[in-house]
């Protein structure tokens, strides 16, 4: 099972969005488990379901067939266990996904770093063992795949459930599906309109509460929403950490950032930037995000209510 880093533990609110359980009478909901998370779609009732459910579950199988490196089986664990430093065969799914996330470490000047996950196994997150080493040692030429050491490894939890969410719209759309709000482990994704004419409407949670409680409900807009933050899967106390690693100090990020949303044309660009900008903290993460013109929403704790931050066109999307 791929299980995501961010979506160890089920349910919409520990990754940070939700969508109606059941929308109104035009609407068809679907779901199942993913990434050890799960998935859901909304839909036209006049759709096939069991074709919308064979066309999720096909690009969930794939990709975990692919990138998980939790299975011992899979493309991604073969590269991590390999110590040979000649080009390796990789299905071409799994060098897009990689060729993006390298070219996102390079944009985010190492904040989202694909080659972190010995440092989170070491924060006992993660099943990655290995080197520590640096993303500009992984190159994908074609479809194939080298490092420049043997111990180096490839870590694609914060990029490849993005991945999977695009190319479900993708493929929903190609059997026709018109009208859908598609989330998986609590990124979410929308085609047309909801069937009743009005806008999709997507819940982001409040990190801070105890159980689910929305901080705002936003109109997607044809753009992919990703949520990063520590309460899915982090240790709070005396002593805090989590499971996010700031790749610049190679320690658990700043927890004082509870929660970074993205929207961005395409949910791998939401995934690897939401993980990015909470991984690079409140301060140098909203500098990131205006230098590259990122809408995201900043949240952290203040004296009476959560404190927001938001940069780009991402207020644009409010709905409350």
């Amino acid at each position: 099972m791929f299980l995501n880093r961010r979506d160890m533990i089920l349910g919409l609110a520990a990754a940070g969005c939700a969508v109606p359980i059941a929308a109104s009478a035009a609407t068809q909901v679907l779901g199942g488990y993913a990434f050890g998370s799960t998935w859901r779609v909304i839909a036209d009732t006049g759709t096939d379901a069991a074709l919308i459910r064979s066309t999720v579950q096909a690009v969930i199988d794939q990709t975990d067939k692919e990138m998980s490196p939790y299975r011992a089986a899979s493309d991604l664990t073969r590269f991590n266990t390999s110590h040979s430093l000649k080009p390796q065969s990789m299905p071409p799914a799994l060098c897009d996904v990689t060729a993006k996330a390298l070219a996102i470490a390079t944009l985010t000047e190492g904040a989202f770093d694909p080659t972190v996950g010995p440092v989170v196994a070491r924060y006992g997150f993660g099943p990655i063992t290995g080197a520590t080493g640096t993303f500009t040692d992984i190159v994908v030429q074609g479809d194939t795949m080298l490092k420049a050491s043997p111990n180096l490894t490839l870590d694609l939890c914060g990029i490849a459930k993005g991945y999977a969410l695009d190319q479900i719209i993708a493929r929903l759309s190609r059997i026709g599906v018109e009208r859908a709000l598609v989330e998986v482990g609590g990124e979410v994704m929308a085609l047309g309109s909801h069937p009743d004419g009005r806008a999709w409407q997507v819940a982001i949670a409040d990190p801070f509460a105890p159980s689910f409680r929305a901080l705002h409900v936003v109109d997607p807009k044809g753009y992919a929403l990703a949520t990063s933050g520590h309460a899915a899967n982090g240790i709070f106390g005396p002593i805090e950490t989590s499971h996010i690693i700031n790749p610049r100090n190679m320690r658990p990020a700043a927890t004082v950032l509870a929660s970074v949303s993205v929207l961005a044309r395409t949910a791998v660009e939401a995934d690897a930037f939401a993980t990015a900008l909470c991984a690079a903290g409140p301060e140098d993460g909203v500098a990131l995000a205006q230098q590259l013109g990122m809408a995201a929403m900043f949240v952290t704790d203040g004296t009476d209510a959560p404190e927001r931050t938001m940069t780009g066109t991402f207020a644009q999307h409010l709905l409350s």
